[in-house]
């Protein structure tokens, strides 16, 4: 909700107080201000200025020589507007003038004619485009002829209007409205408040001999009321609504629009004006919309209805989706000259239901959809009646057609003071209680510390004794609640063993680049059976379906975290994204019941994608896409660093690249797989070259040993030696590594594998594999001979276990 300072001040006397001290008050009350702006930039020098002449710039065609009178000098300006003309009342910025932006007004020539300022558009003046009437868009704006020459145009627009956005929660319906905000206010500061006269005078025709009203479904809508206002003339708002509609979002179009918009902002109830005579009917019909029904709304959309759907009717067909948006067939046109004004109170559920099915959602189903107060509906259709007389000319009919079913009683509370200060920890007095109460407008009555509390209809939001309790708490002050510091030894907060290991391993990703995704624990029905590791998939996992899932694409609990991350690359790739690295550490639900009985087992994995480039260096002129190396790189080094032994292994999974795949197992028990997608998925998920991996962070979790380790520095030197074994090409490169480690070890400290080669001067089936071994001993400098003898015992454990020879 944004409040307008200078329009809240119309109800309440806020005295010398600025935004930001009212701002904190509000916020300490218990509704949040969540943020403050101003409508401009402070302008200097800007005055209403008449312009007496205005004739073709003799040099430029569109351009035009004026002569202003702005009070105490006539100045001739040259200006480009399309909608200046002479008589008119405008905005001008003299020489010196300072506009928003910093933006100084000097004299200057303008195709050889002397320009002395500047005749200026709101925009100029600091107002956002989006809130400027449409047909001054373009233009500069022109005052209504009462304005005084001369006088500052801060006021007269507005430009000094301080603005509060109000954080609302759910059951603070009431301050959906100007008037709501100035009884909070009021409350607040301790002050009286002005509410707004409701009068009108009334012609002698009746409103009956014109319209009749039906209701069918008085429990969607137990209040209509229409109200007839004859020879209005659709024009121009008054500068001061216009102004007010600014300040609070909403753009000003005509007088008739602009007052329904009006009081829905004041009075928090939702009117609606159709054209009566192209109503082309004398009776309104309330009823359920028929099946398959259709109505042109104001946006000129078609819109299907069903019958969960409430619509106004003139007896044939619908005219509106009752408080949402009317029928494009009843606007209000610059041609209409009688009104049929509508102040209902509908039903909630049914608003909620007809903005979900549509999408149609606005400031009138709003407040419809949060509750608004059945002791206004009749007062805001007064109110709007009485702006329509004094601001559109029009002639308001006695006497309106009401249907009347609506239940306006207050409910009762009842409170006492010892209880109040027994839940608060606090000695408020019977006196100060009783205050708080008349503050905030509630009458009671009182019995010693007993009060009967009549809670008015204005605040839905108050049922039971706690709901007082806070309205008691929160204008005595939160600040003036006692505090007690707890009692014992108090133990510093720390984060659990499987929380640090939780923030190591994302920090490990994000440290070797890639970047945390959080997706929906939620997915479709087509996703939920992919993707999912080969543990998981052996014992035979049941989806577990959602009973009332949000939209069909979240209706199950995820079997894998992979899918959506696909699809989350996916969509960025439409986006031409085409270098991604995404992680997602998240849960996973399994289930082996078709009907549940229990609660799904949650478990804990560690999912991640690529595609495209892994490293670019231009200058270099260097590119490395992702491939399957990359990816078991990643988990690697996360495993190294996690000092876990994990071994690979390759297989075939479904919806994976058969000879790209392989699963990751800690000894013998598998946790995880890595490799590529399909190229059939990818094809469908309109993917390229895809990598993942999944790891089951679980067992992780239960291996991880959270010892802190040391390793010394070694002082003596290392040196290297490199070997290329001939194999046959069954034979995998990992199965020779281990032999090299165990026959080497203590002395080998590391092994890395540098090339693959498999070509001419090879047998067709053998392949070379060049292995780089690292030897050295922490404790002394190893001599050749010790290097050369371990060395020759690798190449003959090697030659013998794998049928190699050493390549020359």
């Amino acid at each position: 909700m944004l409040v307008s300072l200078n329009w809240l001040k119309n109800y309440v006397d806020i005295g010398t107080i600025t935004p930001e001290q009212l701002a904190e008050k509000i916020t300490k009350s218990g509704i949040e201000v969540e943020g403050i702006e101003y409508v401009a930039e402070t302008s200097k020098d800007v005055v209403v200025g008449y312009v007496k002449e205005c004739e073709k710039h003799p040099n430029a065609d569109k351009l035009n020589l004026c002569q202003v009178d702005v009070g105490d000098e006539i100045l001739q300006i040259v200006c480009g507007a399309p909608n200046i003309q002479q008589g008119q009342k405008v905005a001008v910025a003299k020489p010196g003038a300072v506009l928003p932006g910093n933006f100084k007004i000097k004299k200057v020539k303008l195709r050889g004619i002397e320009s002395n300022g500047m005749i200026c558009s709101l925009q100029e003046l600091g107002i956002q485009d989006k809130y400027v009437p449409k047909d001054i868009a373009d233009g500069i704006f022109v005052f209504p002829q009462d304005v005084t020459v001369g006088e500052d145009v801060t006021a007269l627009l507005n430009l000094n209007d301080a603005i509060l956005e109000l954080g609302l929660t759910p059951n603070r319906a009431d301050c959906l409205s100007m008037l709501g905000v100035a009884y909070e206010v009021a409350a607040i500061l301790d002050k009286p408040i002005n509410l707004p006269e409701e009068k009108v005078i009334t012609s002698g025709e009746d409103t009956h001999d014109f319209v009749s009203v039906s209701v069918a479904n008085a429990e969607l809508n137990p209040y209509y009321g229409a109200f007839m206002i004859k020879d209005v003339q659709v024009k121009p708002s008054p500068l001061w609504m216009r102004n007010h509609l600014i300040a609070a979002g909403i753009r000003p179009i005509n007088n008739i629009v602009d007052i329904t918009n009006y009081v829905l902002l004041e009075y928090g109830q939702p009117l609606h004006a159709f054209d009566y005579d192209r109503l082309q009917s004398n009776e309104i019909v309330v009823r359920r919309a028929d099946e398959n029904e259709t109505i042109v709304t104001l946006d000129d959309q078609e819109r299907n209805l069903t019958r969960e759907h409430l619509v106004i009717t003139n007896g044939r067909e619908p005219v509106a989706i009752a408080g949402v948006m009317g029928g494009a067939n009843t606007e209000v046109v610059n041609d209409t000259t009688t009104i049929l004004l509508e102040a209902a109170y509908f039903a909630p559920t049914s608003v909620r239901k007809a903005v979900k099915d549509t999408g149609l959602r606005s400031e009138s189903s709003t407040r419809f959809e949060k509750g608004v107060d059945p002791n206004r509906v009749n007062r805001a259709g007064v109110r709007a009646c009485q702006l329509f007389e004094q601001y559109a000319d029009g002639t308001v009919l006695s006497n309106a057609v009401v249907f009347d079913k609506l239940d306006r009683s207050e409910k009762e509370v009842d409170v006492n003071t010892s209880e109040i200060n027994n839940r608060l920890g606090t000695n408020i007095t019977t006196e100060e209680i009783g205050h708080i109460l008349a503050k905030l407008r509630f009458q009671y009555e009182k019995n010693g510390d007993e009060f009967n509390v009549k809670i008015p209809t204005r605040r839905g939001d108050i049922t039971i004794f706690e709901d007082m309790l806070e309205e008691v708490a929160r204008i005595y002050g939160y600040d003036n609640l006692p505090y007690t510091l707890p009692n014992g030894v108090s133990q510093a907060g720390a984060l659990t063993e499987r929380q640090q290991l939780k923030r190591q391993v994302k920090n490990f990703m994000q440290g070797v680049g890639l970047m945390e995704t959080i997706s929906y624990s939620l997915t479709r029905q087509d996703y939920v059976t992919k993707l999912i590791s080969p543990e998981i998939n052996k014992s035979n996992p049941v989806p577990v379906r959602l009973a009332m899932p949000m939209s069909e694409d979240h209706k199950y609990l995820r079997l894998s975290i992979l899918p959506e991350l696909l699809h989350t690359v996916s969509y960025n790739r439409a986006r031409n994204q085409t270098s991604i690295s995404y992680y997602e550490l998240g849960s996973i639900f399994t289930s082996q019941e078709e009907i549940l009985t229990k609660q799904p087992n949650e478990q804990l994995r560690l999912s991640g994608v690529l595609s495209g480039l892994w490293t670019e260096h231009e200058w270099q002129q260097e590119k490395k896409a992702v491939d399957f190396y990359v990816v078991k790189g990643l988990v690697e080094g996360l495993f190294n660093f996690l000092e876990i032994p994990v071994t690979f292994e390759q297989t075939k999974l479904t919806d994976m690249h058969p000879g790209r795949c392989a699963t990751v197992s800690i000894g013998d028990q598998v946790i995880g797989f890595i490799g590529q997608v399909h190229p059939k998925l990818e094809k469908a998920m309109d993917l390229n070259e895809t990598y993942v991996f999944d790891i089951n962070m679980e067992t992780v979790l239960e291996l991880y040993d959270n010892v802190p380790r040391y390793y010394q520095i070694p002082k003596y030197p290392s040196t290297t030696r490199d070997i290329a074994f001939v194999l046959d090409r069954t034979v995998l490169a990992g199965d020779v590594k281990k032999v090299i480690e165990e026959t080497g070890a203590p002395l080998v400290k590391d092994i890395q594998i540098f090339d693959v080669y498999m070509g001419e001067h090879l047998q067709e089936d053998k392949k070379s594999i060049a292995y780089r071994l690292l030897y050295q001993d922490p404790e002394r400098t190893l001599k050749d001979e010790e290097v050369e003898e371990s060395y020759q015992t690798i190449i003959a454990a090697v030659n013998d276990k794998f049928n190699a020879y050493v390549r020359s």
